[in-house]
């Protein structure tokens, strides 16, 4: 039977460290995008790091393994968390959070697990702009973001609270800027606007999560979407045959915004990232669409000299 987040057994005292690996497992399936959770929804894999481990990444895989039944594939370093009381005891031992990003392709859960895939928005509903600026942003999150820079004790800090608002969540005509998830959430844990940083916060959008998983879960996508500009990282979650649509929606659902159509397919051909595999999609509705597959040659360029796949905004 899989288990739900670990704690480590070190003992509560002020002077102890406890040191706990956490997995954001990343797969897009049908242009969601979507996480590993367990505990109903509301924790990622994790469990502490043991002296019977041989390393942070190997003990990071048999915990996922073992919680989630899916062996982890491409896996890199997030961040390194530890603030006191980031587990909401401030007299806890002090705790240190070590993440990963890891990529995969989404696949059924086994029985025995308790582990299942959840789409990423359900946390970060205003993180979603494919279909323009999401309803909640202006009128939930706008109104409350204004009062609590206006509960400001000066006119200036007021000013200055609003201006931090406007700029990470794109207010008052300002461009918005999608690599910014984790600045987001962190002003609205500073505002006391959801439960993890207050009981008696408002309710917003967005499902909260164990401890300071969101917030970890935040510093992943902002990671993946900083990363798919300028590394094929977007192969990793691909099929192994697909269409430049396919490609191109998973690449928006990621990012949350739309790219361009034919600048988005002309930098994949300019790049020579991708080559025809000769089969036609069978699925495809409308005009019959070509599959692609990517070139491995290049995957090992690109993996040293780097790419670019820039957001062409519409």
């Amino acid at each position: 039977m899989a288990r739900s987040t670990q704690k480590s057994s070190a003992p509560a005292s002020g002077n102890a460290i406890t040191a706990d690996l956490v997995a954001v497992l990343v797969a897009v399936t049908d242009g969601t995008p979507r996480i590993m959770t367990i505990a109903g929804g509301s924790a990622l894999p994790s469990g502490p790091f043991e002296f019977s481990h041989r390393s942070l990444q190997t003990a990071l895989r048999a915990w996922v393994e073992t919680q989630t039944g899916h062996p982890l594939g491409y896996v890199e370093q997030l961040y390194t968390f530890a603030d006191r009381g980031r587990s909401g005891d401030i007299k806890g031992p002090h705790s240190v959070s070590i993440s990963y990003l890891g990529l995969t392709r989404e696949d059924r859960v086994g029985e025995g697990f308790e582990a299942h895939w959840s789409g990423w928005y359900d946390y970060f509903p205003w993180e979603d702009h494919r279909a323009g600026a999401p309803p909640c942003l202006a009128k939930i999150l706008a109104p409350k973001l204004k009062a609590w820079a206006k509960s400001a004790s000066t006119p200036t800090l007021q000013r200055e609270r609003w201006q931090r608002c406007a700029i990470t969540f794109g207010l008052d005509d300002r461009d918005w800027n999608e690599e910014l998830v984790l600045q987001r959430y962190e002003l609205l844990y500073e505002a006391s606007l959801i439960p993890e940083a207050s009981r008696e916060a408002s309710v917003l959008p967005g499902k909260p999560m164990t401890a300071d998983h969101r917030r970890i879960l935040a510093t992943g996508i902002a990671r993946l979407r900083a990363k798919i500009k300028y590394r094929p990282v977007v192969f990793e979650l691909m099929p192994a045959e697909f269409t430049l649509l396919q490609l191109q929606r998973s690449v928006e659902a990621l990012a949350g915004r739309l790219v361009h159509k034919q600048n988005f397919r002309r930098l994949i051909e300019q790049q020579e990232l991708v080559e025809e595999t000769g089969a036609i999609a069978t699925e495809a509705v409308g005009r019959p669409a070509k599959l692609f597959r990517f070139r491995h040659a290049v995957l090992a360029e690109r993996a040293v000299v780097g790419t670019k796949l820039p957001l062409s905004r519409t």
